[in-house]
């Protein structure tokens, strides 16, 4: 099967035009439209439904996606491989992370890397936990940095411990004192991360038998603190992703003080590519392992 096929389909659903999928590439339109049209015949399906508006996946297409990107990483494995054993290495990479990992531990892991391996192309994509699950099963990332809670279903390896604090409006009453009671969220208009999936909080909100009413919800921590900087509510995030907010609110630890394990995931050991496994251990090295 010829990996330029491959490339071609995989390329038209992430860009969603034949045109953007050629740019990517290299390739002309035309290139594409046959590439693709040659998969279709030797696979016997339909990949693509076709209209003015530009190429949408049928069902088989969305159903033969994550397979044709495992097959794809294997052939990069392989060449990859052979990269190595000649002392060349090149290759691509693909990081999923949550956004306050990918601005504070991240640059400087990527820094120290690219100095050695400057041949390998790095992808970060920002992400929150159900994001990044998804793009494991979709074969999207190969590493992937986030706080551990259960269910854990990939490899884990914990890096560090993060506190988890009160976030509240700069004139909230209790702006002035030590700690925040965690139970006191219960008398707050509270604001969520993770669409109000914020596992790791949910956790800490359910051991300690807190239940706030959430009237917010948001993607990510940034849009949750800029909320509470609007005098919106409070919200209870991990220390390292409140690093850079330090005007018009008020940060504040947890009493009984509560934290998070933040680590690096990823689908399988066995099957990491050469990239991925050496990005491994400039991540443990960062972290003194």
């Amino acid at each position: 099967m010829e990996t330029a096929r491959l490339r071609a389909f995989v390329e038209t659903v992430e860009k969603g035009s034949v045109k953007a999928a050629a740019d990517s590439l290299g390739y002309t339109p035309s290139a594409i439209s046959q590439l693709i049209t040659a998969l279709e015949k030797e696979l016997g399906i339909t990949l693509f439904t076709r209209s003015q508006k530009g190429m949408r996946p049928t069902t088989e297409g969305r159903e033969m996606l994550p397979l044709v990107r495992a097959y794809l990483t294997h052939e990069e494995e392989l060449y990859t491989f052979a990269a190595e054993l000649k002392g060349i290495t090149r290759g691509k990479l693909t990081i999923a992370s949550y956004p306050s990992i990918a601005t504070t531990w991240l640059p400087e892991i990527v820094r120290r890397f690219k100095n050695d391996y400057p041949g390998i192309q790095i992808s970060l994509m920002e992400s929150i936990k159900s994001d990044i699950f998804r793009r494991f099963e979709q074969n999207e990332a190969d590493l992937a940095f986030l706080a551990y809670s259960e269910p854990m279903p990939y490899e884990w390896i914990p890096l560090s411990k993060t506190g988890v604090i009160a976030a509240v409006p700069e004139d909230h009453r209790l702006a002035g004192a030590g700690s925040f009671p965690i139970k006191e969220c219960e008398n707050e208009d509270f604001i969520m991360g993770s669409w109000g999936k914020e596992m790791e909080i949910l956790e800490i909100l359910e051991r300690n038998d807190v239940h706030p009413e959430i009237k917010y919800t948001t993607y990510d921590t940034p849009a949750s603190l800029a909320m509470v900087r609007m005098g919106l509510g409070i919200s209870y995030v991990n220390e390292l992703s409140a690093q850079f907010w330090n005007e018009h609110l008020v940060k504040m630890p947890l009493d009984p003080p509560q934290t998070i394990t933040l680590g690096v995931a990823f689908p399988s050991r066995e099957h990491m590519t050469g990239a991925a496994r050496k990005f491994l251990d400039y991540t443990l090295s960062y972290f003194g392992r």
